[in-house]
């Protein structure tokens, strides 16, 4: 196989199974395109779909994907723990092998104008794909989710739409980009309070002062205050070291550390068997790592 490209699909729905699965089916039946990982979350009603293949195949069911989420999720209907704007909420598009960055930008954008154009729904591209500043933070445009959005998109308020409509229908938004592999990682607190989550939260992100390449959110999941994060460059931000940063705020402030998770995959250099052991993440196993992945479904 040539050129690789791997896509995290995000779509607000993780309650009714039977939709997931719809949505799945429509990536898994796109010629050329590999399912790598799929979960879904009640707490947070949200599905994560990871699949990947020659740039086309990944990008036709990216498409299809989207097309069926708009179809089957009603936003007006939506209630979850986190921050979205739409039934197919973010679809990035990563380099794997024989692309570039750039590459992958082009990739977006040209997913970005079709779902704009035959879907009807406002299209945002983002990080490396982005046609605007504002959007380039994918966290500036989904700040006050649907709702804000259905309100902001007629009154002529930012975010604006790179394509399709300037209005938010039942299906909402989508945000549709290309960037590097990050590692989204949950740490669980022992204690319900989500104060204290966000709290540490905005303690350890970059844009509170906190580590570099770290996102977080607190958030509460399964009746426990959840440090929520995106690692968006591992090699400078460890889970190591995000987790340490969490302990030193969880110890200010009176509360400890429980298990860990991560959602999707990660690279094999960011996550050995030794790290999950370290990090207490309760659902690791070799199917979490993306190389073990790609071994075993991509074709050679």
């Amino acid at each position: 196989m040539g050129a690789l490209v791997e896509c995290v699909a995000n779509f607000s729905e993780g309650r009714r199974l039977a939709v997931v699965e719809d949505i799945i089916n429509a990536i898994a039946a796109t010629d050329g395109a590999f399912l790598l990982g799929a979960e879904s979350d009640a707490y947070h009603n949200r599905a994560v779909v990871t699949f990947a293949g020659a740039p086309d195949r990944v990008s036709e069911a990216a498409y299809a994907s989207i097309q069926r989420a708009a179809e089957l999720i009603d936003m007006d209907q939506h209630r979850g723990q986190h921050p979205r704007i739409g039934a197919a909420d973010v679809i990035p598009f990563i380099p794997l092998r024989g692309l570039t960055m750039a590459d992958c930008a082009k990739l977006a954008r040209k997913l970005g104008k079709r779902v704009g154009e035959t879907l009807n729904l406002p299209v945002f591209l983002y990080a490396h794909a982005a046609m605007q500043t504002a959007n380039r933070n994918l966290a500036d445009i989904r700040r006050g989710g649907y709702e804000r959005l259905k309100v902001a998109l007629p009154a002529g308020e930012p975010p604006f739409p790179d394509s399709g409509p300037r209005v938010a229908g039942p299906a909402g938004g989508c945000a549709i980009g290309a960037r590097d592999l990050l590692i989204a990682y949950n740490v669980y607190l022992d204690t319900a309070d989500v104060a204290a989550a966000r709290t540490i939260a905005r303690a350890i992100r970059e844009s509170s002062g906190g580590l570099p390449h770290v996102k977080a959110l607190g958030l509460l999941v399964k009746g426990m205050a959840q440090v929520s994060m995106n690692l968006t460059n591992y090699r400078v931000t460890s889970m190591r070291r995000a987790r340490e940063a969490i302990r030193a705020e969880s110890a200010k402030i009176g509360v400890n550390l429980l298990h860990s998770e991560i959602v999707g995959l990660a690279p094999i250099a960011a996550l050995t068997a030794d790290d999950a052991a370290y990090l207490q993440i309760d659902n690791f196993d070799q199917s979490r790592v993306l190389e073990c992945q790609l071994d075993r479904l991509l074709p050679r």
